[in-house]
């Protein structure tokens, strides 16, 4: 990995420590908003090629 990688890594990693240990419950319902935008879209790319495979 190019060091270039591994320092903005690095700064991400000690940014989200920072953020969690600063502020947990903000940490969290940033969180629970990512995962809930992910696994919308999962769930809507998995309904639209149902509806693809079923509609035939």
């Amino acid at each position: 990995m190019p060091p270039i990688k591994k320092i903005v890594t690095w700064i991400v990693v000690i940014f989200l420590l920072y953020a969690i240990l600063t502020s947990p419950q903000n940490a969290a319902d940033i969180f629970r908003n990512i995962w809930d935008i992910i696994y919308g879209g999962v769930r809507n790319i998995f309904e639209f090629f149902n509806s693809l495979l079923t509609s035939g």
